[in-house]
């Protein structure tokens, strides 16, 4: 959880690396999140806790996205290759699961080596 809330404390960061681990807790309990809006929404009959859920979480979830493919070592103008049919989300996915590029990059130091006891 406490990943979640570092990621939304970033709101509108675009600059700097993000860890695997924040990235993918941040997908998690927006997910969870997602779920429990959908249920509330059924529950009621109007979906506006859902609508209201994810406009409110669309902006964390890109910039925590650009942050994690910083921290690979590439733009975070790659976040557009989902744009592309069939292919483009598998891509993606594929750069969310790759580790950290090791030391310092164009866009910050290394966050594990920042973060480590």
């Amino acid at each position: 959880m406490s990943w979640f809330l570092a990621a939304l404390k970033k709101y509108a960061t675009f600059a700097g690396r993000a860890r695997r681990c924040e990235y993918w807790y941040f997908a998690l309990f927006y997910l969870l999140t997602v779920i429990v809006a959908v249920v509330i929404d059924a529950v009621i009959g109007i979906p506006i806790f859902t609508v209201v859920t994810m406009l409110g979480l669309i902006i964390p979830s890109i910039s925590v996205t650009v942050r994690r493919l910083h921290d690979t070592g590439r733009s975070g103008w790659w976040y557009w290759i989902v744009l592309v049919p069939m292919v483009g989300g598998i891509i993606l996915l594929i750069f969310m699961l790759i580790d950290s590029a090791e030391g310092e990059n164009d866009f910050g130091p290394n966050p594990k080596v920042a973060t480590a006891p």
